[in-house]
């Protein structure tokens, strides 16, 4: 194929904008799937992107495409995820294209995610094309949304594109646009005579083993070709490659321009990562790709099984699903309380959502999951540093200089009336607004800073209910701050309960103490001696609830009599009660874990 008549491009949209079904179409106007094949939200393979309508996993996907020039044309199409968890995956991607669709939907208009969307497009240098997407809703607005495109986006709406994608309205003109707008591939700065592939993402095949997806930038890779990929130096032989329609269909080659597969002799999906540069064994390039970066977790999170029995279990799964989540990882670890389980860390709430989800759903496993965490960077009065994501882990406060927490900025966009409140959720959650800017006559969009800690539990439910479900947020990390944050123990009859421990800053610490302790008298079941539950830092308790002992009428028996009589009777029932106190164990159910947890998330 001609590099003139090559184009890869992406799709990018704030979630529930019509990202897939636009990709739909493109494939039922290419005929690239035939009629029986053919199924809604065609490149998203998992039971639960269709449920909640979003992307999860790349898709890569070639249409030959013929013009109304009467060219016929080869497009490359990568489905990428829209959610900031996956914001690495969606740059990689982006890496690999030249132009990217940017589908808003003409009813709902710019949303954050389409801000944060753009200008990571736009760090790529790639083609915008703004697609108005729903021009067949009651509610649609298209003059509105065009001018915010261009006020807010700074991007020209001049093609005019007005698209239906549910029916199909306007998607060839778009593909025109494509052919017309997006560049063919070329030579890039740092382009090199030797082979190399950027790697943007990969599959496990129970068979064939990893699958990698890659986009080629320079040379040609070929069958029984020895590579190398570039920041693991692992070794590999090419014993498939080909392209997808949208199924694998094997090739001989892949050539400069394409995007398509490459399956080597690797085993562990950990040996490949995402961003990777692919290059030949026997004439490697002398300078990989720019862009690849470590992923690192955000969030952190213990899982464990309700019943002990499932911990095999648990094991195997969690090994199951890594293989096609390289972000995913995990170390086995105790509690007191919990029994064995694992400490799993995420790229972000979603991440560490779905993949719960796919536990009791693939694996019908039922589990239990800590208070989601994140990394804190500890240094200490001796001068070492330390990150911590347990709780348990966490030093003597005597030996702590200072403690610096991971913060975020964000982009929150909220109809006019609803700023104050908007604002005020924000400060609760220790947050400042730096800027607001107005889109349009009802919507304004606020610029934030936060810890990413207190996004974790319930921010997302507070700015959906104060904004009656109008508000959309989306966040990029942004460095450490240091903040006085503590270590808080739940402690029941004196005892600290481990799996209960959480890291929070000091002045929210007695309000979440109260809740906690709340929560915990209301489930945990009355014992035969009186339980203190308490909230503590450093051994100072900040709240308190006490759960009454269970008491037997000791004086059912005495009918009349002196008083003392039945004095004595309820004097030797305390001491009887307070000497078990000293020795009796206090047992929480699973269930009240299970209660407790839900109550603080």
């Amino acid at each position: 194929m001609n590099l003139d008549h090559i184009r890869n491009f992406c799709i990018i949209a704030h979630i529930d904008h019509g990202k897939s079904t636009l990709a739909d179409r493109m494939l039922q106007e290419t005929h690239s799937v035939s009629d029986r094949d053919f199924r809604d939200q065609m490149l998203d393979s998992m039971d639960l992107e269709r449920e909640r309508g979003i992307t999860i996993k790349s898709a890569p996907v070639t249409m030959q495409y013929t013009a109304r020039d009467g060219e016929t044309y080869q497009l490359n199409l990568i489905d990428t995820p829209g959610h900031v968890d996956f914001t690495y995956e969606v740059s990689r991607s982006m890496a690999a294209c030249e132009g990217a669709l940017l589908v808003v939907d003409a009813a709902q208009g710019v949303e954050a995610q389409t801000v944060a969307n753009v200008y990571l497009a736009m760090e790529n240098n790639l083609e915008i094309i703004p697609v108005i997407n729903k021009i067949d809703l009651p509610g649609a607005d298209i003059e509105e949304v065009e001018r915010q495109i261009e006020e807010v986006l700074a991007l020209p709406v001049d093609d005019k594109l007005r698209i239906s994608a549910k029916t199909g309205e306007g998607v060839g003109d778009v593909l025109e646009a494509v052919i017309r707008r997006v560049p063919a591939p070329r030579d890039r700065a740092g382009s090199c005579a030797e082979p190399r592939a950027l790697v943007f993402d990969s599959f496990y095949d129970t068979y064939r083993g990893v699958v990698a997806y890659v986009r080629v930038m320079d040379g040609d890779l070929h069958e029984r070709q020895k590579v190398r990929l570039m920041s693991t130096r692992q070794n590999t032989e090419i014993k498939e490659l080909g392209i997808f329609l949208p199924k694998p269909s094997r090739r001989p080659s892949l050539h400069k321009g394409q995007v398509g597969y490459v399956i080597g002799a690797i085993k562990d999906p950990r040996e490949l990562k995402i961003g990777d540069t692919l290059t030949a064994l026997t004439k490697p390039a002398s300078s990989a790709l720019e862009g690849f970066k470590e992923l690192t977790p955000m969030v952190f999170s213990g899982i464990y099984p309700v019943s002990t029995d499932d911990f095999e279990k648990l094991k195997y799964s969690m090994d199951k699903l890594a293989l096609n989540d390289a972000a995913l990882s995990f170390v086995a670890e105790s509690s007191m309380a919990l029994g064995f389980g694992f400490r799993c860390g995420f790229l972000g709430l979603l991440h560490m959502e779905i993949f719960q989800e796919r536990l009791r759903r693939e694996f019908e496993l039922d589990i239990i999951s800590t208070f989601p965490a994140v990394i804190y960077r500890i240094a200490l009065t001796d001068g070492q540093r330390l990150e911590i994501d347990n709780p348990t882990h966490m030093p003597e406060t005597t030996k702590i200089d200072s403690i610096s927490e991971p913060m975020i900025k964000a982009v929150i966009l909220c109809n006019n009336e609803h700023i104050g409140d908007v604002m005020r959720i924000v400060m609760d959650r220790r947050g400042t607004t730096s800027k607001t800017e107005s889109l349009d006559k009802r919507r304004v969009m606020l610029s934030c800073r936060m810890p990413l800690n207190e996004i974790l539990i319930d921010f997302h439910d507070a700015l959906k209910s104060v904004s009656k479900g109008y508000a959309s947020m989306d966040y990029e990390h942004d460095g450490f701050q240091q903040s006085d944050m503590v270590r808080m123990d739940i402690l029941l009859n004196g005892e600290p309960v481990d799996a209960f421990s959480c890291i929070i800053h000091r002045d929210k610490a007695a309000e979440r103490g109260r809740q906690m302790c709340k929560a915990l008298k209301d489930v945990i079941p009355p014992h035969m001696f009186v339980i203190p539950i308490q909230a503590a830092i450093n051994k100072t308790v900040i709240a308190r609830e006490t759960l009454r002992a269970l008491r037997k009428d000791v004086t059912a028996k005495c009918y009349g009599g002196d008083i003392t009589r039945k004095r004595k009777l309820l004097e030797k029932q305390k001491e009887g009660k307070k000497r078990m106190k000293q020795v009796g164990n206090v047992n929480v159910p699973q269930d009240a874990f299970l209660k407790v947890m839900k109550t603080g998330m």
